[in-house]
């Protein structure tokens, strides 16, 4: 038995050059200034730098429409899903990577190390004398040292694998051996198997003292009660005094948890950022501007124009010709178009962010972040006539230069909470108001989620318990336990 339905499908769709329009929206200065390189390269009818006067005034308002011939084919594209074409799939990198610097911009880049992490360890092995079945599984537990620093396999794994892979044939008994030479090499604490064993590996390096071999004791036998702060326990089981646990502890922190990522052929270069808009204040007023970076001087190519004239002014137009025109015109359209959307990107930029720098007015003026309303992306979507998502492109992968630093755009935006006056307070403004209670604790008697609570309680912010521990989290604080000092 057969069945009809009718289903009404709402579905937006976008025109090729809509969708070109907001990926240009979505380009951070950087990233922009490789899109406009990629442009020119690909048209020649696209030129850089201000175009001549009469240039202009002859050629502004040419419509080269009036160069199609009748029996020419016009290939018009079908409107197309905006969904297919602006996936998550199609990340750019400059949403995964701060990479908006300018190429013009002086910085100093760094020497790249001549060998890698691994290459250093062999060298240091070379060091020692080693009979060839050492030297093999020495350099086989190299390779297996992770970046942080670590070999995070068991000794029997390892037989097994050098067996199976490398025919290799070995017990555990020398694997052991040849794991204490590992351990020798550096930087101090390399190849150890866990945090414990890691940071025992870097005390044993230490000069002897008194708190050295306190901190030693302390991470070989009460290495749980270390971790879990409980000094009480120490105390009482060394029988010591506040100021030398402190001293031990002092050791024991001063010590680098992942050895590995100290090595200088780790560490990744930090990229220099280039704020797409700058904000000032003049005369007790904001002012605004743009990265000039992101209105370049752009302009129609002459010679195309002029291949375009002298063929509209030829009697006999071969089909050589009327090939060549053609494509000539696609160009001509694609450099007009190109530089319509650039203008049209300068514009949503900059109303976008002025939206921005007005509605956080307060917060521009005196870097007060307790000062920051909430809002959210409607609200300025409201504001300007623009679409959520087209604030969204604007907001997500730009920066702006302020007084007090250079930011996110994307971390002006929050939800709204009420207070107990039942008035909207950004979540932003809650959470430095923890983040601030927090630093002004008692690091001696930490207080737990439950008292952050109340306190915030009573500053007028009805949060519950959870909801502290949640923006903890994301302030990237530790649970009471693990703030506590000696």
């Amino acid at each position: 038995m057969l069945k009809q339905f009718l289903n009404l499908k709402l579905s937006q769709k976008l025109s090729p050059q809509q969708i070109q329009l907001m990926k240009l929206i979505q380009l951070p200065t950087q990233a922009f200034e490789q899109r406009l390189l990629e442009e020119m390269n690909e048209n020649p009818a696209l030129e850089a730098g201000k175009e001549d006067d009469y240039e202009a005034d002859e050629y502004a308002n040419e419509d080269y429409d009036d160069y199609d011939d009748a029996e020419s084919d016009r290939i018009e594209a079908d409107d197309i899903n905006i969904d297919e074409y602006l996936s998550d799939d199609d990340t750019p990198d400059y949403k995964t990577q701060v990479n908006n610097y300018s190429d013009d911009e002086e910085r100093e880049t760094p020497f790249a190390a001549p060998i890698s992490f691994h290459q250093d360890l062999i060298n240091q092995l070379n060091t020692f004398i080693l009979n060839d079945e050492e030297r093999e599984i020495a350099e086989f537990l190299v390779g297996s040292i992770d970046d942080m620093g670590y070999i995070r396999r068991s000794i029997p794994d390892i037989v097994d694998d050098m067996a199976f892979t490398q025919g290799i044939y070995t017990d555990e008994a020398m694997v052991e051996k040849m794991m204490t030479v590992i351990h020798e090499l550096e930087p101090s604490g390399v190849g150890a198997r866990d945090l414990q064993e890691c940071l025992l590996l870097q005390l044993k390096h230490k000069t002897p003292t008194e708190y050295v071999d306190l901190a030693i004791d302390i991470i070989e036998n009460q290495f749980d009660a270390f971790t879990k702060k409980h000094y009480d326990k120490l105390l009482q089981k060394y029988s010591i005094s506040n100021e030398q646990l402190k001293k031990a502890i002092h050791e024991i922190e001063r010590l680098n948890p992942k050895p590995g990522g100290s090595f200088t052929g780790n560490n990744k270069v930090t990229e220099n950022v280039v704020p797409d808009f700058a904000i000032r204040i003049v005369d007790g007023e904001l002012e605004l501007t743009l990265n000039g970076r992101n209105a370049p001087s752009l302009h129609v190519s002459k010679d195309y124009q002029e291949m375009m004239q002298t063929y509209k002014e030829s009697r006999d137009k071969s089909t050589a010709q009327k090939d060549a025109v053609q494509f000539i015109k696609q160009k001509l359209d694609s450099a007009k178009w190109f530089i319509d959307a650039i203008r049209q990107r300068q514009e949503t930029l900059f109303v976008t962010m002025n939206a921005i720098m007005h509605y956080q007015e307060e917060y521009f003026l005196d870097g007060d972040e307790t000062k920051l309303k909430p809002m959210i992306l409607k609200d300025i979507a409201d504001m300007v006539g623009l679409d959520i998502s087209t604030i969204s492109r604007v907001a997500n992968s730009k920066y702006v230069e302020t007084p007090y630093g250079t930011k996110l755009i994307k971390e002006f935006f929050s939800e709204a909470m009420k207070n107990d006056q039942g008035e909207d307070v950004s979540t932003l403004e809650i959470k430095k108001i923890l983040q601030n209670t927090i630093e002004e604790e008692d690091k001696r008697k930490p207080l737990p989620d439950d008292q952050l609570a109340e306190i915030l309680k009573e500053k007028g912010y009805p949060i519950a318990r959870r909801t502290i521990a949640k923006y903890r989290e994301q302030l990237d604080i530790p649970v009471a336990r693990m703030r506590k000092k000696i």
